[in-house]
């Protein structure tokens, strides 16, 4: 085996991986990052309803030393090995300090992607963050009695609107601090602030 067929073996099996991990990523997605060997997620610290605080995971810890980075290093590596050894006359243990170099910087690169822009808090979406039953809210549009109306509410830094029924069927008015006790089929059923958490 000569040095130009070990780098063109390094090149297609980095890449190929490379490859396979971006795909299989995209298919597993459903909403949430892809997993990846090596990184690891923070687990929530605990929630509280809607405008009275929101607990935070600790974020995640990217390992340097993961299957996707490691992959991208190997293509890197493999194809600029191949090309110096194809293409010109260098020195063989120079060529192998340049290849390798050049798959660290290429595997750095990705590696700061990962850590800096996909792993970021803000896009590691908790499911708890987005849960409808404790979430304070006032009344936009007056509920009727037996009726529905609606509720303005912030939720994960957004404000957001919900069709809204009362839980005992009395009449709310507009602007009336609520609380969700109960969410289904899309319509939050409420209570007055202060019947929950009296003073």
């Amino acid at each position: 085996m000569t040095w130009s067929d070990f780098y063109l073996i390094c090149f297609a099996v980095g890449f190929l991986f490379s490859l396979l991990s971006f795909v299989g990523g995209a298919l597993h997605l459903h909403g949430h990052w892809p997993h990846l060997h090596g990184v690891h997620f923070g687990h929530g610290a605990g929630h509280a309803p809607a405008g009275h605080g929101v607990g935070h995971g600790h974020g995640p810890a990217v390992s340097p030393f993961n299957a996707f980075t490691i992959a991208v290093f190997l293509a890197w590596f493999g194809g600029t090995g191949y090309l110096l050894t194809r293409y010109s006359s260098i020195w063989l243990m120079l060529g192998l300090l340049i290849s390798t170099i050049v798959g660290l910087i290429g595997a750095g690169i990705i590696f700061s992607f990962l850590a800096k822009v996909l792993m970021v808090p803000e896009a590691i979406m908790n499911p708890t963050d987005y849960e409808m039953v404790g979430v304070v809210g006032r009344i936009s549009s007056p509920i009727r009695e037996s009726g529905t109306g609606e509720i303005i509410y912030s939720q994960v830094g957004s404000r957001k609107a919900c069709p809204a029924r009362s839980e005992d069927n009395v009449a709310l008015d507009r602007d009336t601090e609520v609380v969700v006790t109960r969410y289904e089929k899309g319509i939050a059923y409420v209570r007055r602030w202060e019947e929950v958490v009296p003073d």
